[in-house]
């Protein structure tokens, strides 16, 4: 008898995602993670001090709030496996030196109020923004977290009529573009344009437009969700899924390789050697550039244009700390989930990314900051706080030492930046991790990269990673499916899994409407 039906190779919230739509299906599913924790980049530890929870990598869970696994609780994460979420009035907010700031709300008109201050016309053109977001956004949203429409039938459909085209501009077109075709006041664009840095992209590169309505529609629709006990909490009760429908869930298990019989995915090899078998197939978060490692009768085609895929040189670098109180900022009380701690001059965040380009360290940090004990007190002891920032850095330091010998030197110039904006910083305890070791928390995080790969048009929809594994399964291996953030719909918290589901159970003749938890 096989060892599971399925076997998934990662605890990934995509592969676990996968995996409980298909546990909950009857399938007996055995998911296997290479760390002594799960969840992947959605994670909660105590990287400083006992009591203070830190989300290593995602901090707040926005589009997945649009998946059906959420929206229309699918799986009973939130009615039967106490996955809760708080959803603050203002989501993001930039915040300058000289004290001004820019709140996004979830109300469109008091976002407009607030950009009334540095242009009555920006404020007006917002509101239009705004309209044609949530106009777009159905449309956006029902391509997220199911299989790409192939590239050409997509791109014909659009061009039918002039919505259509107008949509299709956009995706074109970028950022930086965007904003001075909409925006007269400098700090303006640099709010939206900042938000495409979120994308691990400059505002200049091209392609990027739509992520402003994507972004805005989904902010003003569903808010910015902070899952109450630490972003861990949707691995936790993803895993509580999987196991309440007989699945289950190991650690300390790293895959070697994908076994076959010569057509058809039959199991895994462990590091240790040990070999588990399965009846129905395999489904592995296995990036791109470890494919023809882990799978070596993948075609040799199929294995050469997944090596080249490209990844963003703008790789993360975060700092965690643990407080002994609330950040206050100069600017005056402030509440977000995320603020952005903006340079002085939109050109300046534009030259940041040119840096990263070239593989140099950006003159002009672009310090991001998330405080979320703001939101959910459970994450640290009573009358402390946390704090999560993160910055762009290349994955090699130009002056040729080792991310590891830096790190806790660059980690101060990060609290410095901060100190810019924020008086007093009360820092207990902190932790860092460069690109480096993004790279060892996670495969799928190859050379830093949160995205998998970079988010460029010729690596998106059912082009993601490359047009031979845009369907999530692997040509010349039957039963072998790919899971990821290098996968539509990209890197971010989708609960894209999903979508790997719904191929998985198509092959398996699985009605996948039907899968609903009691």
């Amino acid at each position: 008898m096989a060892d599971a039906d399925i076997l998934v190779i990662g605890s990934g919230h995509n592969g676990l995602v996968a995996a409980a739509y298909l546990a909950v299906a009857g399938k007996r599913v055995l998911v296997l993670e290479r760390n002594a924790w799960f969840g992947g980049g959605v994670v909660s530890r105590e990287l400083t001090r006992p009591g203070f929870r830190h989300d290593q990598h995602s901090m707040s869970h926005i589009f997945i709030q649009g998946n059906p696994l959420l929206a229309n609780d699918d799986l009973g994460l939130k009615r039967k496996y106490g996955l809760r979420y708080v959803f603050p009035d203002v989501p993001m907010m930039s915040v300058w030196e000289d004290g001004t700031t820019l709140p996004l709300h979830r109300d469109p008109n008091k976002s407009a109020e607030a950009i009334r201050k540095f242009s009555a016309r920006d404020a007006e053109t917002f509101l239009e923004m705004s309209r044609r977001a949530a106009e777009w956004l159905p449309m956006i949203q029902a391509g997220l977290y199911s299989p790409p429409m192939p590239l050409g039938a997509q791109t014909a459909m659009m061009d039918q009529s002039a919505e259509g085209r107008e949509i299709w501009r956009t995706t074109q077109v970028s950022t930086f573009d965007l904003m001075e075709e909409l925006f007269e006041h400098d700090k303006v664009k640099a709010h939206f344009g900042r938000v495409a840095g979120e994308n691990l992209v400059s505002p200049d590169e091209k392609a990027t437009g739509i992520g402003a309505y994507v972004f805005l529609g989904f902010l003003e629709k569903f808010g910015f969700g902070v899952p109450v006990g630490g972003s861990g909490k949707l691995t936790d009760a993803l895993i509580a899924c999987i196991e309440d429908h007989g699945g289950a869930v190991r650690a300390n298990c790293t895959v070697r390789e994908v076994e076959t019989d010569g057509a058809r995915a039959t199991g895994v090899v462990l590091d240790s050697g040990e070999r588990l078998s399965c009846a129905d197939g395999v489904i592995g978060a296995i990036h791109p550039h470890h494919l023809p490692e882990m799978v070596p009768s993948v075609p040799a085609q199929v294995a050469k244009d997944a090596l080249r895929t490209h990844i963003t040189p703008a790789a993360c670098f975060t700092v965690h700390a643990a407080l002994d109180a609330p950040l206050k900022f100069k600017a005056g009380d402030l509440s977000a989930v995320m603020y952005e701690l903006m340079p002085g001059d939109y050109e300046d965040m534009r030259r940041a990314f040119d840096e990263l380009r070239y593989g140099q360290m950006s003159p002009h940090p672009l310090v991001g900051l998330g405080q979320l004990t703001q939101h959910d007190p459970s994450r640290a002891p009573d009358g402390k706080a946390i704090f999560h920032a993160w910055d762009y850095v290349p994955y090699k330091r130009p002056d040729g030492r080792s991310w590891d010998e830096a790190k806790g030197e660059f980690a101060k110039k990060v609290i410095a930046r901060m100190g810019d904006f924020i008086d007093d910083i009360a820092i207990l305890d902190y932790h860092c991790d460069s690109p480096v070791d993004m790279e060892r928390t996670s495969p799928s995080f190859f050379r830093g990269d949160l995205h998998g790969i970079a988010t460029t048009t010729y690596q998106s929809g059912s082009h993601r990673p490359t047009p031979e594994l845009g369907q999530y399964r692997v040509p010349g291996v039957e039963r072998l499916y790919l899971v990821g953030p290098f996968q539509h719909p990209g890197g971010g918290v989708f609960g894209a899994g999903r979508a790997t589901a719904m191929v998985m159970a198509e092959d398996l003749g699985i009605d996948f409407d039907r899968i609903r938890a009691a």
